[in-house]
């Protein structure tokens, strides 16, 4: 039976990229000078720098955003005004042609990130053709010498034979890819009555690849239609091309190196790293229900979690991005030396060679087979259910008190919102914005008290303490002990209240008893 994706509708207000828009940039500009300084960008801005700050290649760009809440509950882009488009983009080439005459000013940190992220990244167009005889094919790309040996497997993913429509992001060595995906009937008997495609890019950030997703849904449909018909793609690519350096070490040099240090200095840590795809954290929460505060603390552990799911893989390399966001911190200095968690989206046995090397890292699959490969994963999820190997991580997944009253405030908080939008006509507000400002919160408050317990003058940690980090002290212990570790507070000291009915703690941090 076939079945149609169900992408999440955020992503259908992009607009094509065209050339019949000469202008078009202008409402592009001031739509990111918008978000740069909207009162919830406060958060992405002081709290959430993009992709790019921390472990992909290259400059991934900082591209936080406001969003509006959907009926669906999924939180999408604000839908772009004409006319105040246009008042902008008359305002700005009005200044471009009457300068001040009070002479040069400095450019602010914010105009230099807001013409940085205008800037387009693509480095390698292509498209994926499934063939009867040979399997899944490199048809046809840009650049010609472009590395792209097993993308064929990840822009078609397996058993996407079962769906009409997909779309997936996925990690090609030190880039990342968008690809989508289509599966049209035909009256051939060569192609037995089914043709596939899917048209991707890469990128050295997945942070701007959303705005691509339109254009690469029409593309396919084109390809199927008309294959070889190559141009239109030939011509994005033309405009879109990312500039590299000649060492080919895949670094993106259109950010200014001065601007670059000072992004990374303006209240933004490499922890905090997810800012697209703008998935919907409504729906991620909802599926899983209490289980997500398993996954939230084990994000925050940096555990390599596997998900599996079967096609359309799109809506699960959203869950991957959620579980980035569960475990955002924004207080300097936190998490420096921890394992980043790495957002893979999604894998196929050709990536087995590089998770085998991955420290944390989160990602989604197709392939039942993974399930097997135990190495490679502390966590596994099956739909909803969630489960692992360890014996040191099994009690995790069962709920304290205090995961089951947290879930319960998150859900309270979320029927208020919901409230004030329906009677008060709150539309600044979003779900999304709620759920990752919930986990950053809860984190921010363990890892601050913690830093004020390291910090006085008696270095231990009670039961009063932990209560403080919205922890149960009991039903929390070991998760507790397992942070301590990993976010190196060896300084710290355990009552013999939280000790006394853990036998095993000594083996993770010194205790006094």
């Amino acid at each position: 039976m076939v079945e149609r994706s169900d992408r999440a509708p955020l992503l259908d207000w992009e607009e094509v990229p065209s050339a019949e828009q000469p202008g078009g940039a202008a409402p592009a500009e001031a739509h990111a000078k918008d978000r740069l300084s909207s009162p919830s960008n406060s958060r992405a801005l002081s709290a959430c720098p993009a992709p790019g700050f921390g472990w992909s290649s290259g400059p991934g760009g900082p591209t936080p955003s406001r969003s509006v809440s959907n009926v669906d509950g999924c939180s999408a882009p604000p839908a772009t005004c004409s006319t105040q488009a246009g008042t902008d983009e008359g305002l700005r080439f009005d200044k471009e042609e009457h300068p001040s005459d009070s002479g040069p000013r400095e450019v602010s940190l914010e105009d230099r990130m807001v013409k940085w992220e205008e800037r387009d990244q693509i480095v390698s167009v292509f498209v994926v053709t499934f063939n009867t005889r040979s399997g899944n094919m490199l048809e046809w790309c840009l650049p010609k010498d472009m590395d792209l040996e097993g993308v064929e497997f990840k822009a078609i993913a397996s058993g996407s034979h079962r769906v009409t429509t997909d779309f997936i992001y996925f990690r090609k060595g030190c880039y990342f890819g968008l690809a989508c995906f289509a599966n049209m009937a035909v009256e051939s008997m060569v192609e037995r009555g089914a043709r596939m495609k899917s048209v991707g890019i890469l990128s050295p950030s997945y942070t701007l690849l959303y705005r691509y997703m339109s254009f690469l849904e029409h593309q396919v449909r084109l390809q199927l239609q008309s294959p070889g018909h190559y141009s239109p793609l030939e011509a994005f690519y033309e405009d879109k091309r990312a500039l590299l350096p000649p060492s080919g070490d895949g670094v993106v040099t259109a950010f200014p190196a001065n601007t670059w240090g000072a992004a990374i200095n303006h209240s933004m840590h490499p922890e905090m790293k997810i800012t697209h795809p703008a998935g919907c954290m409504s729906q991620f929460i909802r599926f899983f229900g209490e289980q997500i505060m398993v996954l939230w603390k084990l994000a925050l552990l940096r555990r390599r979690i596997l998900i599996f799911s079967p096609p359309p893989v799109g809506v699960v390399c959203y869950r991957v991005y959620c579980c980035c966001c569960l475990a955002n911190i924004s207080i300097p200095g936190v998490g420096v030396t921890v394992p980043e968690f790495r957002p893979f989206f999604y894998v196929n046995v050709a990536d087995i060679s590089a998770l085998e090397n991955e420290l944390s890292y989160v990602a989604c699959t197709t392939e039942k087979i993974f399930e097997e490969k135990k190495d490679l994963y502390d966590v596994y999820v099956d739909n909803q259910n969630v489960k692992t190997y360890r014996d040191g991580l099994k009690p995790l997944l069962r709920l304290s008190t205090s995961d089951r009253e947290k879930y319960s405030k998150l859900t309270e908080q979320r029927q208020m919102l919901l409230y004030s939008q329906e009677e008060n006509g709150d539309c600044v507000s979003s779900e999304e914005d709620l759920f990752i400002l919930f986990f950053l919160e809860q984190n921010n408050r363990i890892f601050q008290t913690l830093n004020e317990v390291a910090e006085g003058p008696d270095p231990t940690l009670t039961q009063e303490s932990v209560r403080a980090m919205g922890l149960d002290p009991h039903g929390d212990r070991l998760f507790l002990l397992h942070l301590l570790e990993i976010y190196g507070y060896d300084n710290l000291l355990v009552s013999e209240q939280l000790c006394s009915f853990c036998p095993r703690c000594c083996s993770y941090i010194k205790c006094w008893i």
